[in-house]
């Protein structure tokens, strides 16, 4: 069954996200990795909704974009978190109900703004979305994006069937795990974290390009900035860190604002590299506020920032036998919540 709507579906969507959707539980430790320790003394927990879908639908609406959002929600507490925060943002969310509740996840934020999630999926390898509910939407999209929840695979064929661009965040993967494997190699634009796969990084965004469908694959570096390889590139590109508009102090959703940025870019035609360049941008601004998803930039913060800071070093691209620039994020979690 789906959750009550409050209004008609919008005529046609720039981006339609699919699955995603969860509630985080914020814990701010002094530093990461935490001491073994059988207590520890922190500040007032945080919970609010956030995960990488509820990231990118706000991202893009907040940046203009027509937004769509199709995903399964539990009828309870954290699912009501979710409800309440996308209303009246411009997000279209179209839940269907899950007996098997909300996705959560708990979020340790070092005071240097890098964060650890431990992130709770709870959707069984069984459930799937039935047609009725995401092909009415999915035909009247522009682009879709796809967070890795499991049931959101099954799409890829509809999708391709339409002849929809699809994009979607494989997170930290490592190269190796097989659950990514599908979402990397069916996407036409392809973010992940250099965080799973490390020195590796190279090597598994030149196998996502040679062996898939991307048009482009991007790695996000943290403070290091960002690597984008298309099929005119024979190594990464180095895309450099945004200035952030204040200090840093919360890296949650700045994977996510990353991606919204660059979709806000292809959407409007721009080329890859200016894409990636927004794309850091609307990271930056994501890092500047405690919480996931609270700080959102908008058109004007994207045309009015600075362009870049000076190149991280070193410059050589990632896989090249030089270690990667910047601390990524930390992360234990299959879907980046």
């Amino acid at each position: 069954m789906t959750f009550q709507q409050v209004s008609e579906p919008y005529d046609a969507y720039d981006v339609l996200v699919v699955g995603g959707s969860g509630v985080d539980t914020i814990v701010s430790v002094g530093a990461l990795p935490v001491p073994l320790a059988d207590s520890y003394a922190v500040p007032p927990l945080h919970e609010g909704a956030g995960h990488t879908g509820t990231g990118v639908a706000l991202g893009c609406a907040a940046l203009g974009l027509t937004t769509g959002f199709v995903d399964f929600l539990g009828d309870d507490h954290p699912g009501t978190l979710v409800r309440e925060r996308l209303a009246g943002t411009g997000v279209d969310f179209r839940p269907l109900l899950s007996p098997h509740g909300t996705r959560r996840a708990v979020n340790l934020v070092a005071s240097d703004g890098r964060r650890m999630s431990f992130y709770d999926g709870r959707d069984p390898l069984d459930l799937r979305m039935p047609p009725e509910h995401y092909l009415p939407p999915l035909r009247r999209a522009r682009h879709v994006h796809l967070s890795i929840m499991h049931f959101a695979r099954f799409l890829y064929d509809d999708i391709e069937a339409l002849g929809i661009p699809v994009s979607t965040d494989l997170h930290d993967w490592d190269g190796l795990t097989d659950h990514h494997r599908e979402f990397a190699l069916r996407s036409d634009l392809v973010f992940l974290s250099t965080a799973g796969a490390g020195e590796r990084i190279g090597s598994v965004m030149r196998e996502i390009l040679h062996e898939g469908r991307a048009e482009a694959v991007i790695a996000t570096a943290g403070a290091g900035g960002a690597y984008l390889l298309s099929a005119d590139d024979r190594t990464p590109r180095l895309v450099p860190a945004a200035v952030p508009p204040g200090p840093v102090v919360d890296s949650n959703g700045a994977g996510d604002a990353f991606t919204c940025g660059f979709l806000y870019g292809r959407l409007a035609g721009r080329d890859l590299e200016e894409c990636a360049r927004l794309g850091a941008m609307a990271g930056a601004y994501a890092c500047t506020s405690p919480g996931t998803h609270t700080r959102l930039a908008q058109p004007e913060d994207l045309r009015s920032a600075p362009t870049a800071t000076a190149p991280a070093t070193p410059t050589a691209p990632p896989g090249d036998g030089q270690r990667l620039a910047g601390p990524p994020d930390a992360r234990v979690s299959p879907a980046g919540a």
